[in-house]
Parts: C-alpha cells; structure tokens; sequence
C-alpha cells in the first residue's frame, strides 16, 4: 500500500513531516468541529436560545476556515515540491540521453522514453500531490478520532477499532489486483508508444514497399491489447471503489444504529452519541478517500517506478567525476567495438587522427558510419577496445569536457521551439551582436530574417515558423561558427536529404567552417571526398581500407565499388 520508491524520493522527508503536521492539525480542528456542533445542537434541543450559541457557531466558522487555510499550505508545499521534482527528473532523464545516446533509446525505446519524458514526469507530479496528503492522513487523523471516540464511548470506539483493519485488509487485496492490472496496463502503453513512434518514422518505407495496410492491422491489434488492458483496470478500480463506499457506509450505520438504541435504553446521553455521530464519518474518511485516489494515482506509481529503473540503471555518476579531457591534439581507436544487445554494430575499430586533419568516412548503409559519428562524438560507449587521446588513455569519450569541445551535425538538425536568435545562440547564450549578424551574412540567413514578422526574435520549431532543409542546416551551422569551443567537426550525412543545388551552395560555407578543425564527414555524397585528406572505408561493420583519395581510388577494390553502387 505504501511505495517504498516515494519514501525514497530526495526532501520527501521534509514534505512528509510538514504534511503529518498539518494532518494532526487538521484531526484536531475535526475534533473541534465535532464538539462544537454537538453542543450547540444539544443546548437547542435542551431548550437553549439560538442567540447564545452565536459564539459557539462563530468557533465553529473559525475551525472551518483555519482547515482549509493549512490545507492550502500543505497543497502549496506539495505543487512546489512536485514541480521542482517533475524538472529534476526531466533535466536527469535529458542529461542521460545526451550522456548515453543512441544506445539509451534503443534500449527503451523512443516512444517509451518520449512519452515518459513528456506525460510520465507529469502522472508522477500528480502521483505525489494525490499520494502524500491521503497517505499522512490515513495514518494521523483515524487515529487522533479512534482515541477521541474512546473516550467519549468505549462502544463505538471498539467498532471502530474492529472494522477499520478489516478495510485495511480488504484495501490491501484490492489494491494488490489493481497493481498487477495496472502494471499490464502500463506494459500495453509502452508498447503502444514505441509501436507508434516506429510507424510515424517508416511511414514513407511501409507505403513504398506496399505494407502500409497489413501494417495498419497491427496497430489495431496493439490498440486493442491497449484498451482491454485499461477496462480491466477500470473494472477493478470502479468494482474497489464501490465496496470500499459500501463497507465504510455499513460501519457508520453500525455506529449510527448502536448509539441509537442505548439513546433509547438510556444508556448514554446526547451529547456524547451526536458528538461520535458526527466523528465517525471523518474517522473512515481518510481510508475513502486515499481508496478513491490510490487508483488514479497508480498510473504515476508505475511511471516513476520506470523512471527511477532508467536512472539507476545509468546513474549520473558514470559520467560525473570524470577528469576534464583537453583539447584534441590527437584522437586513437584500437580494436574497439561496438555491440547492443546481440547485434555487433563495429568490429575493431581502429585509426588515428590529428588536430586539424579532414576525414571521410564512407560505406555502403548499414555499414555502423552513424555508429561511429556516435563513438567520437561521445553519445556511445565502446564495449571493448581504447581510445587514446593526446597519448592519454581514456575509458570512454562520453564525457561532457569532451562533448563540449564537439559539434555534432545529423542528417536533421534539431530545431528548437525558441526564437531564432535563440537557436544560433544555442552553444554561446552570451555572443555578441557583431559576431551574431556576422554568422547571419555568412550563412546568408539575411533573406529569412525579413520574411519573420519578429525578425530574430521569431518563434521557430515545433509547431511554429516552419523553415526548410536548408536553412536549418545554414542555422545549425551558424550555431557552430559562434561557438567558441568547438575543435572537433562531426557530420553525419548533414546534406543527405537536400537538392543537389542546395548541397552546393551549402557547402561554399560548410568549408570555411572546417578550416584548423578536426573534422569527420560520413556520407554518401563523393565530391565532398576530395575536400578530405583521408577517407575511412567501412564494410561489414568494420574499416576495409583507409587512405587519401587518390590512393584507394587506384588501390582499392572495394572503395571502387562502393563508388560504383553509389554513382
């Protein structure tokens, strides 16, 4: 019934004691609330004037008041907490992603991981701001009441005391089945998140190749094991819900029926019966209420459940600590490879490159070009092999000293939803204006400029100012000529998707860039191989030849092929 993994949870301790503060408050304005109303009502049906219980209903507003008031407090202390929390962990699984790369959402899977990023933080936000104040109040407020009951009538008190373990108990069954129903639920949604993703990116494959129908069925069938997955945990939560409604209701009858008949026997007076009249529903409250919300709260225990896995399974600390790496003189792979689950990506790998120097990296599809940007850039480890770095050896380049002296530009550069000003700016936020607009005429960004309505300070990305191909790439580029600490260029087919003109045009500014950068260009395009001054051939999955472009195109057998298939 409680999550170990939110007793966890870094300042929870703080909240929780706040929250049992404010619980014990709130049970002991209960109490108040009781007496003063069954007084009141007692002096009126003794005959009393209404007038002289204007101060008694007065206390009666002011224990009203002062209970919604700590309980505006305790939601503000927990809206804060939970949010703070919700950017923690969406900061840690971003920085996890950037430290692991590619092999983290392969592992994850896209779908999964996105929408855990966007829609799991914010059920776990939820999860906390539900949990946290029914949770404290379960295990304060019955108890403040039983003993209050007790005291006032050892009968009622002892029912009390008999039939809230057994809604416990039923409780803990209940919650037990919704558990497991809900865990298949979130498996099912998982599923469904990455199935969804994969099918959005072949979308275009899939029609090519005729499957878009039979691929269509699947979806339904993976949206049907979705849907019957959550009516079966409805089924359960709305099956709980009414029985727990219903035994809580019997036991405040019970209590109701017995005070009656001693009220008629003479066995106990008005006063005390219509003060534990008006306790007991309170006392089974908190139990209702956490029963009620413990369902619609299971969907956050499961996602921070998946989260946290995430997390200690690539823990921060494999990247922080590390020493500061300096600026590349020299970069050595030896025999290193690269694998993910059962599937060798590279196979002994090795090369040496130097400051300064242009290298090709070409290969038919599937050959690990993109794998091997990866490596160098830092966003994956190596399962075995070194690399040495300026005669240093290192374990792993995944090492923010590193990544932050790398510029790694994709076949899509990633537009941000911010401001255009805020997408060049991205790597140097406190560039100067001179070196800004000097970027904007180099990459001859002058022309969009004018046609945004805000100029600079248009929004772009994700919805809003849509740009083409190619000036997405002149931004991304303009990106890595502000950015002062880049000394290593990685281009991972960066023109693939453009018009032969564009390409061109593009690469009269990419060239000036690369100049006194060590610079690794995959592609598939072989004019840029004679700006190289070596080229890496791959071929199954490991380096066939190496060498200057005129000496593989005389030497090299299958270098020539690859230039046939690829024209």
């Amino acid at each position: 019934m409680i999550d170990k993994a939110l007793l966890s949870l870094p300042g929870m301790k703080k909240i929780l004691l706040i929250s049992i503060v404010i619980a014990l408050m709130d049970a002991l304005l209960i109490v108040g609330q009781a007496l003063l109303l069954a007084s009141s009502l007692t002096a009126i049906w003794y005959g009393g004037a209404l007038i002289d219980q204007v101060p008694v209903l007065i206390a009666l507003v002011i224990c009203f008041t002062t209970r919604q008031v700590i309980a505006n407090i305790r939601s503000k202390q927990l809206d804060a907490y939970s949010a703070h929390l919700a950017d923690s962990y969406r900061s840690r699984l971003l920085q996890q992603a950037f430290n692991q790369g590619p092999s983290l959402l392969q592992k994850q899977g896209t779908g999964n991981f996105t929408t855990l990023l966007l829609e799991g933080v914010d059920q776990i936000e939820g999860y906390i701001r539900l949990t946290v104040p029914k949770l404290t109040a379960l295990f304060v407020v019955p108890i403040i009441l039983l003993i209050t009951i007790f005291a006032f009538d050892w009968i009622s008190g002892l029912v009390g005391l008999v039939v809230f373990p057994a809604i416990i108990l039923e409780m803990i069954l209940i919650g037990h089945t919704a558990k497991i129903e809900a865990g298949k639920q979130h498996s099912e949604y998982q599923r469904l998140s990455n199935h969804f993703i994969d099918s959005l990116r072949g979308l275009d494959t899939l029609n090519y190749f005729g499957q878009d129908k039979e691929h269509s069925n699947r979806i339904f069938i993976a949206s049907e094991k979705f849907r019957k997955a959550t009516m079966r945990t409805l089924r359960v939560a709305i099956l709980s819900g009414a029985v727990l409604d219903a035994f809580s209701t019997i036991s405040v009858a019970a209590i109701a029926v017995l005070l009656g008949f001693r009220l008629v026997d003479g066995s106990i007076t008005l006063f005390p019966a219509l003060f534990v009249l008006i306790l007991a529903p309170d006392y089974f409250r908190p139990i209702r209420e956490f029963a009620s919300d413990y369902h619609a709260s299971l969907e956050g225990k499961n996602a921070l459940a998946s989260l946290q896995a995430i997390l200690n399974q690539y823990d921060e600390s494999s990247t922080a600590g590390m020493p500061a790496l300096p600026a590349v003189q020299t970069l050595s792979f030896n025999q290193v490879n690269y694998s993910y689950d059962s599937y060798q990506a590279l196979s002994d790998i090795s090369f040496d490159a130097r400051a300064g120097e242009h290298i090709g990296i070409v290969g038919p599809s599937g050959s690990g070009k993109s794998t091997l940007t990866h490596l160098i850039a830092g966003l994956a480890q190596p399962s075995e092999g070194t690399i040495t770095l300026n005669d240093t050896p290192v374990s792993t380049l995944q090492n923010q000293s590193w990544q932050k002296q790398v510029v790694y530009l994709p076949q899509n550069p990633y537009i941000f939803h911010a401001s255009l000003r805020d997408n060049l700016t991205f790597y140097q936020p406190d560039a100067a204006e001179e070196d800004i607009q000097r970027v904007i005429k180099l990459m001859e960004l002058d022309e969009l400029i004018a046609e945004l309505p805000e100029g600079m300070d248009t929004l772009i990305g994700e919805g809003e100012r849509t740009i083409s191909g190619g000036q997405a790439q002149r931004i991304a580029l303009g990106r890595t000529m502000l950015n002062k600490d880049c000394h290593v260029l990685i281009f991972d087919e960066p023109t693939a998707h453009l018009d032969i003109e564009t390409e061109y045009e593009l690469k009269s500014k990419m060239l000036p860039l690369m100049k006194d950068k060590l610079v690794f260009f995959a592609t598939h395009r072989l004019h840029w191989l004679a700006n190289m001054d070596r080229i890496l051939v791959l071929g199954n999955h490991s380096i066939s030849d190496e060498g200057t472009l005129d000496y593989l195109s005389h030497n090299s057998t299958e270098f020539r092929r690859l230039i046939q298939e690829l024209g």
